[in-house]
């Protein structure tokens, strides 16, 4: 009898234990109080599996599948975890997507092949970086929140700047881990340390001045391209 209670209390904690897109999102609102909301996700899979799944939006040539707020929109973006568990409790798959500016961290963002290339030139430039986002496609660095202002001030002062790097700040939005989309898992290429209230993020000037030096520093593509505009 002990043996059959003792399996019915695993079972029942199993039960409550709740599924890892919830604990991502609520962690993200409630502990680090940046403001989430569920993205529109993918459409069930077909008779041939995987490679038959898009985005479920009504556009059928929707660019980024399944990555991007549908219903609710963005500004309905929060860090209420009392709405994060009734978002979830109803699509427990569904994409968890940061409202990027304001209060919440902002992002920049590389081609993947780029991203790692410019990772490996930051680190052996000494500079210190925040959580690191990553897709099949493209890798994302969280940096401090920043204005359009502040940025339009700083991209004008630089000489050059990576072609393919692309901004997330004020009214954008990023798609966090354990996120599946229709470029793949999105993944922590660098995981925010674990025990800390909020992770730590660098100012966006930094990372943009490292991202100049190192895409004016780094060995150039064979037809003189900086390779990490690729």
């Amino acid at each position: 009898m002990r043996e059959i209670l003792g399996r019915r209390r695993g079972l029942r904690f199993r039960r409550k234990r709740r599924p890892a897109h919830v604990e991502a999102a609520l962690r993200c609102a409630a502990e680090w109080q940046w403001p989430v909301l569920p993205g529109v996700g993918l459409t069930a899979a077909g008779s041939r599996g995987d490679r038959d799944r898009g985005c479920a939006c009504p556009d059928p040539e929707c660019v980024v599948p399944g990555a991007h707020p549908f219903d609710p929109g963005l500004l309905a973006a929060t860090t209420d975890p009392r709405m994060v568990r009734w978002w979830w409790a109803n699509r427990p798959d569904a994409p968890i997507v940061l409202a990027t500016g304001g209060r919440a961290p902002c992002a920049l963002s590389l081609p993947a092949v780029a991203g790692a290339r410019a990772l490996a030139a930051l680190d052996a430039m000494g500079m210190r970086l925040g959580p690191v986002v990553a897709t099949p496609t493209r890798w994302s660095l969280l940096v401090a929140p920043y204005t359009l202002e502040q940025l339009g001030e700083l991209l004008y002062v630089q000489d050059c700047v990576p072609s393919s790097l692309r901004f997330h700040g004020e009214g954008g939005y990023l798609v966090l881990p354990p996120s599946d989309t229709g470029t793949g898992q999105v993944r922590w290429e660098r995981a925010p340390l674990a025990g800390s209230a909020s992770p730590w993020l660098p100012d966006v000037e930094a990372v943009v001045d490292a991202l100049v030096e190192a895409s004016t520093t780094t060995p150039t593509t064979p037809d003189g391209g900086s390779r990490l505009r690729y």
